[in-house]
């Protein structure tokens, strides 16, 4: 019997762009960036799919630790409680599988929080999100995966830019297209993930 097939929730054009030839095991939709567009995107593929969902793109990291390129896979997603959003947290149940996938490949990988906001985190704002909790930031995560709690769940995010990168200082020319870089083998590793994965 074979399963559902995985969805795959990509915000930017470019991110959708980079993963799509890559992964056709999967279906993948450009959601749109930020919540208003996570939220009608998250609500449309609930009700349309009952397969895998995995949400792919680009973050901001926190740490100083961070750098551009790094593979961040959420353990659990969350909103930033200062914006007015609900902080209770959706668990990735998928992200111990994708920790497995991705560790090796020559890739940086780390797992934690990731911390969904309204609008870019720069600055000290990055300062702020780190002390709660989180390890990376994005604008789409958790009202992508808000309305898909029955559903396996994996968020893997590439980072674009971090506080000793940010997007606005010199260097960023350099850092996207690292970043595009890691996503496809990011998409190329997700694909074999997905074609072993047990059928059910």
């Amino acid at each position: 019997m074979s399963a559902a097939l995985a969805t795959i929730a990509a915000p930017m054009r470019l991110e959708a762009a980079l993963i799509t030839p890559l992964v056709p095991a999967a279906r993948v939709h450009r959601t749109g960036m930020g919540p208003v567009n996570a939220r009608a995107a998250g609500a449309l593929l609930s009700g349309s799919a009952t397969g895998p969902l995995l949400i792919l793109g680009f973050c901001g990291g926190l740490d100083e630790h961070s750098v551009p390129g790094e593979v961040i896979v959420a353990e659990n997603v969350y909103g930033a409680a200062d914006e007015g959003h609900s902080s209770q947290r959706v668990e990735c149940s998928l992200a111990g599988e994708l920790i497995t996938t991705l560790t090796g490949r020559g890739m940086k990988v780390r797992s934690g929080p990731i911390v969904s906001v309204s609008k870019l985190a720069l600055g000290a704002r990055r300062a702020q999100l780190l002390a709660d909790g989180a390890l990376a930031v994005d604008m789409e995560s958790l009202w992508l995966a808000e309305p898909a709690l029955a559903r396996d769940l994996g968020v893997v995010r590439v980072v674009l830019d971090s506080p000793r990168h940010e997007l606005l200082r010199p260097g960023a020319l350099v850092r996207g297209p690292r970043a595009a870089l890691v996503l496809r083998r990011v998409a190329g590793a997700v694909q074999e993930w997905l074609a072993a994965r047990p059928r059910l």
